[in-house]
């Protein structure tokens, strides 16, 4: 196997049956709303960083200015710890709505007040990294450094270590860095899903709490973002209405809301989320949680459970040895399908039929003759000698076609070689869940096919023999 032939991103997720999330008094919708606690922490040349903050301001069209302070964009976000904090922070204490901070560190350690006020509030502080600063181009020990310089300074500053992390400018190592160092109860550097989900690395299970950038106040500073609070209100109302609808149906799904000190706590901003709070407090049957809550709850709820099989992280032989059977005597296909592309989206019954029925299709017809000529009678002579393989055997008694009267098995004999001598390899069907009269109609109404039509037929089939196959191993 070879790292180029795996593909590492899971498209697939929770599938069409999401875990029902079982949330604290039956909640239909857990909303999550986060602060993210940035200023003092940006691009600053105060900072020993090389150039000024660009990211995330009132000023458009803004760039980094190389070895210069941008007075403006600093004074832009000294508006968010001296201004925006305080009016977001008598938001959600008046109501008493729990809240997670995402503080940089850095930020927080500049930012003794706006943090006992937090602590005060009983608000959750998750690590938001050591400098609010993008990571893409640092190399893995330099990004582990300023991890671990966040973990001790953060430490240090609230008093705890942090038990939640996001990142948000990250690498491609971040998310393996944060989960090898250890001790957080979830990451959220990701907008890959609606609910919780546990990501394995280097033999280590790490919940990932999603996060959001679409119910986040970052557009009000961003292209094809929101221009006005009605905006922001008509959208946060609209992702809480599905969310809410979906719960009362079965499938509770959790909102995050980001939120950001400089942008939406000015004044013209922050009474469309007020709006939005009140409106969501109307309804029954929503939980109020912070980030750290929802990892208690998740991992006391689903718990990760170790998969059965798990193909795309198999060796070749241990691969082919399991799958090899699948198509009857055909165990080139397992091993073509081993050599192409696998990622998690192969390990369930689906994934891997659609992997190996690749193959099958890919095939020269010469090839797809062979498989189905592999194939025995139905109620022939091979099933007679009792030299079928388990599979065949098993899914032939299943049907009753090891039990046949004697006049029934004239019929299927006559039908074999007839059959056989017209198109050149065994008539093939899944018989799994089927009787031997629909067996018997099937057959006389098959064997009028004409060649073409029959191996397209017979190709079917096969490979819903190999479907049904698969999802017996898995299960």
């Amino acid at each position: 196997m070879t790292a180029e032939n795996r593909y590492p991103r899971d498209m697939l997720g929770y599938g069409r049956t999401p875990p029902v999330a079982n949330w604290p008094d039956n909640a239909a919708i857990c909303l999550q709303f986060v602060i993210n606690y940035e200023e003092g922490g940006e691009n600053c040349i105060l900072h020993g960083d090389e150039a000024s903050e660009a990211f995330l301001s009132e000023i458009v069209g803004a760039r980094p200015w190389p070895g210069q302070r941008h007075w403006n964009m600093e004074s832009i976000y000294e508006y968010g710890s001296r201004a925006g904090f305080w009016r977001l922070h008598r938001l959600f204490t008046d109501l008493n709505i729990p809240v997670t901070v995402y503080g940089v560190a850095s930020a927080l350690q500049r930012a003794p007040e706006q943090v006992a006020a937090m602590l005060e509030a009983d608000w959750e502080i998750a690590s938001h990294g050591y400098k609010w600063i993008d990571y893409k181009d640092h190399r893995r020990e330099e990004e582990l450094a300023d991890i671990r310089q966040a973990i001790e300074i953060h430490t240090a500053v609230t008093g705890s270590r942090p038990r939640g992390w996001y990142t948000g400018r990250c690498s491609e190592n971040t998310v393996d860095l944060i989960t090898e160092e250890g001790g957080f109860d979830y990451i959220s550097d990701s907008y890959a899903d609606d609910l919780p989900y546990w990501r394995e690395h280097s033999g280590h299970n790490q919940l990932i709490i999603p996060y959001t950038l679409d119910s986040n106040d970052m557009r009000f500073a961003a292209l094809q973002g929101f221009n006005s609070g009605d905006q922001f209100f008509s959208y946060l109302k609209d992702s809480f209405d599905v969310l809410y609808l979906e719960g009362e149906r079965g499938a509770p799904k959790m909102l995050n809301i980001g939120l950001h000190c400089r942008l939406v706590g000015r004044p013209g901003r922050i009474s469309s989320l007020k709006r939005f709070i009140e409106y969501a407090l109307n309804h029954n049957r929503v939980w109020f949680a912070r980030r750290i809550d929802i990892a208690e709850h998740w991992t006391k709820q689903h718990p990760p459970v170790p998969e059965k099989l798990v193909p795309s992280k198999m060796a070749k032989s241990t691969f082919v040895e399991t799958f090899g059977g699948v198509f009857e005597h055909s165990s080139w296909i397992a091993d073509r399908a081993f050599e192409a592309e696998l990622g998690p989206a192969h390990n369930t019954a689906l994934g891997l039929h659609a992997a190996l029925v690749i193959q099958f299709r890919l095939a020269s017809i010469e090839d797809r003759l062979g498989v189905l000529r592999a194939h025995p009678d139905l109620a022939g002579k091979l099933a007679a000698a009792k030299r079928l393989t388990s599979e065949s055997s098993t899914e032939q008694a299943e049907a009753g076609l090891n039990s046949l009267t004697d006049k029934e098995r004239t019929l299927f004999v006559e039908l074999n070689e007839s059959y056989t001598k017209k198109f050149g390899f065994p008539f093939i069907l899944a018989v799994k869940q089927l009787q031997k009269k629909q067996i018997l109609e099937t057959f006389k109404e098959r064997i009028n096919n004409d060649e073409e039509t029959e191996f397209l037929q017979a190709c079917q089939q096969v490979e819903r023999i190999s479907l049904l196959r698969l999802i017996d191993l898995f299960n």
